[in-house]
């Protein structure tokens, strides 16, 4: 039943990034022979930055990074990284890791996400069906992004997700900040779920950075 529900879950959204990653690398050279070059070229001194992980967590000084695509190299560049489970020792588990990151002459977009989740750190327990975070960024415009965050728990109290950004629940010790939204000159970058305890762990689920400056 488990596996039902994640695939009627994931019906309602836009296909993940790697599944469109084979053709994502040669899109830019076909549609401009297609369009007469009508496409823009990256701006010379442009930056483009991306990157995107379905776990990143430090506990006790100790960091741990799952399904991680590491930093896009250029507006040509796409990288993907997977797992089929995710097993942190008294830290977390989950199942379906994915995470991609990919440049365009004129864009950057990544995505992470993360299935069957389940954390507990310093005596909270957090859990969710499923979780997936999207930036994006595109020349000339604000950048963007949003998650998902499916039947989400928090130490046994269902937790309604608002949809808007930055929304705290607080735990013993810290918080939970669900869609977490950071804007910087290099890019916007969401984290789904950042589950912090002051002094004792750091966990951030699903996380995607993009940005071009």
């Amino acid at each position: 039943m488990r596996k039902e529900n994640h695939m009627s879950q994931r019906s309602r959204y836009s296909p993940p990034l790697k599944l469109v990653m084979v053709l994502g690398l040669a899109w830019p050279a076909i549609a401009a022979a297609q369009l007469g070059g009508l496409l823009p070229s990256p701006t010379p001194s442009a930056t483009f930055s991306g990157n995107a992980q379905a776990v990143q967590a430090t506990v006790s000084g100790a960091s741990t990074a799952l399904a991680a695509t590491g930093t896009l190299a250029g507006s040509t560049d796409a990288r993907q990284a997977s797992a089929a489970t995710a097993n942190v020792a008294s830290l977390l588990t989950g199942e379906t890791l994915q995470a991609a990151t990919i440049g365009w002459p004129d864009q950057v977009a990544s995505e992470a996400s993360i299935g069957s989740l389940g954390v507990t750190v310093a005596g909270t327990s957090v859990s969710a069906d499923f979780v997936m975070a999207r930036a994006l960024a595109a020349s000339g415009a604000a950048g963007s992004g949003g998650s998902d965050v499916e039947n989400l728990v928090i130490n046994g109290a269902v937790i309604p997700v608002t949809g808007e950004a930055n929304q705290t629940v607080w735990i013993p010790g810290g918080q939970v900040t669900i869609n977490e939204q950071k804007t910087s000159a290099a890019g916007t970058t969401v984290n789904a779920l950042h589950i912090v305890v002051t002094g004792v762990a750091d966990v951030v689920i699903a996380s995607a950075t993009a940005g071009i400056s």
